[in-house]
């Protein structure tokens, strides 16, 4: 059962008063689940982490692409660590791997596309000037005449902004807004993100999803990533194809009175669609090609409820090699800190897992794959997840351990989010530290890594991130350092494995989350999204199965 103000936050004072130099205040609880995680003695070892990044991170790999060599070399060696440490295979019927079948997109011809309006006249439209289009996952050949296109403002349906009403969609196109109303802030969240707008579309009957790009950057950035090949889960649900248009067509389609229906869906719920009196024909013909992936799953079953969950994941996978060359011959982005790091780092909490107390909830170790490509592996698991969701108590993410001197601040991504936080708050105040925002709120990082397909799943999931905050020198010294950071190595070449790591900040975290994670899965109760969450209502509607 859900609880809003869980017990589990409740335990931190007295748990970590036994550890502590100073005592932390807080109210109680009935379980010793802090207290077992506060006395435990992880070992964390900067070798062994320095070791699997190098190894991962070698040409060999050749930058750990989805269904090729770097595939197989980076599974196998996943299998052989978690072999030789003992733990279970974590897929189904016994098996390490959950396999993934991506296909990849691209475009066969420029597609085309026309409309009529009011008049009955055709109106042929440019792609890449009027209008950008792509096939959805069901068919890459997609013909649609004259489907009826409505305008839903944002696409949003949340308990303070509805755009649908009782809207009935299907057979028709709808126009949506990029991003998110004003009045939810200017930080982005789910009810903004291009998953929640096209499941609200989909539920609705939309055939065809079309983001109007009202600003000149964003539609020119639409424009060049329209021609590109693209990959998705195969069987994903989606529109049968997607888009984008500029203000110029929006105007077209929707006449002289359009400005004025933009300006009341910016400033309100629209509460139903606006026909915009435009109807709507599509050719799009695209090429596929089936990649056969997979995720990796080890598990340590849990004492007393081995039927309730705790996820550790990090994808293994990165974006392969380069098109051409550089001037010095390398073309393989070997991916070292993103995420050969965070994939060693999974390696070394199930060890520390392996070597502490045995915890009473299953606790998993899940790599995934094409993360890289658009979240596709954990999305993958979190619509056919081997462990419900519904009885997965946390997911703890790990991409890109802080490769940074100690810092005052635990980053983490989204802050406010969930009561795993404040978990990890209790923990993080032992070292001498707080749990703080990524210090780029704008960027909406809480949606661009896996933890975020547990979340759309209703599971609290939590990201740390690199903290800035450094003990010597503060925010001036550790800004500019990360910054440059991730200037020079972020998807580039030279993200290669090296010998200087700074580990200091890794290895503090990754002693953080093994006593989150070990609190959570020695807890009787369930950690809960924080009141102002987007996904409390997906976790409520499982609540009966956590009674």
């Amino acid at each position: 059962m859900i609880l809003r103000r869980s017990s589990l936050v409740a335990l931190a004072a007295l748990a970590l008063a036994a550890c502590a130099t100073t005592p932390v205040s807080g109210p109680s609880t009935s379980t010793d689940a802090f207290a077992v995680a506060a006395a435990a003695n992880p070992t964390f070892s900067a070798q062994r982490l320095s070791d699997h990044i190098k190894y991962l991170a070698s040409d060999e790999l050749e930058g750990r692409f989805p269904g090729l060599i770097g595939e197989r070399l980076t599974l196998a060696y996943l299998q052989r660590q978690y072999e030789e440490m003992g733990l279970e295979p974590g897929g189904r019927d016994g098996s390490w791997l959950q396999p993934v079948a991506l296909v990849r997109f691209t475009p066969e011809r420029a597609p085309t596309a026309s409309w009529t309006g009011a008049d009955g006249a055709s109106h042929a439209l440019t792609s890449g000037t009027d209008i950008t289009l792509r096939a959805g996952p069901a068919d890459p050949v997609v013909k649609i005449d004259a489907a009826t296109v409505v305008f839903a403002g944002y696409g949003i349906s949340a308990p303070n902004w509805d755009d649908y009403g009782n809207a009935d969609l299907t057979g028709k196109v709808v126009v949506v807004l990029r991003g998110q109303p004003e009045v939810m802030g200017a930080d982005p969240n789910f009810y903004g993100s291009t998953t929640h707008k096209t499941q609200e579309a989909l539920k609705r009957g939309a055939v065809g999803v079309i983001t109007l790009q009202d600003q000149d950057g964003r539609w020119r950035r639409a424009v060049g990533g329209a021609t590109r090949g693209q990959m998705t889960v195969k069987g994903a649900q989606d529109a049968r194809f997607t888009g984008a248009i500029n203000l110029a067509t929006a105007t077209a389609w929707g006449g002289e009175g359009f400005a004025d229906q933009l300006t009341r869906a910016k400033a309100a719920g629209l509460g139903g669609v606006v026909d915009l009196g435009a109807r709507l024909s599509v050719d799009i013909a695209e090429t596929t090609e089936v990649i056969h992936s997979n995720n990796l799953l080890a598990k340590i079953p849990g004492t007393t409820r081995p039927d309730e969950y705790v996820v550790y994941s990090a994808h293994w996978d990165h974006v392969g090699k380069a098109k051409e060359p550089n001037a010095e011959g390398d073309d393989i982005f070997n991916g070292a800190w993103d995420n050969a790091s965070g994939t060693s780092g999974l390696i070394e909490m199930a060890r520390a897992f392996k070597n502490g107390p045995a915890p009473e909830r299953t606790v998993v170790f899940l790599h995934v794959t094409a993360e890289e490509q658009g979240l596709l592996g954990s999305e993958a698991y979190a619509a056919d997840p081997v462990y419900p969701l519904a009885k997965t108590a946390a997911d703890i993410n790990i991409d890109m351990l802080p490769f940074t001197p100690a810092t005052r601040d635990v980053a983490v991504f989204g802050v406010g989010k969930s009561e795993l936080e404040d978990i990890l708050g209790r923990f993080a105040a032992v070292q001498g530290r707080a749990v703080t925002g990524d210090g780029y709120p704008e960027e909406g990082f809480y949606y661009r890594s896996d933890h975020f397909n547990f979340a759309a799943g209703g599971v609290p999931a939590l990201m740390p991130w690199t903290g800035r905050d450094f003990v010597e020198g503060g925010i001036d010294a550790g800004k500019p350092y990360y910054e440059g950071q991730m200037a020079k190595y972020y998807h580039r070449l030279t993200d290669e494995w090296r010998a200087d790591y700074d580990f200091t900040a890794a290895l503090q975290n990754l002693d953080l989350l093994y006593r989150l994670g070990l609190t959570v899965a020695d807890s009787t109760t369930w950690p809960a999204w924080k009141p102002t969450a987007e996904f409390n209502a997906i976790r409520d509607a499982t609540a009966d199965q956590r009674r």
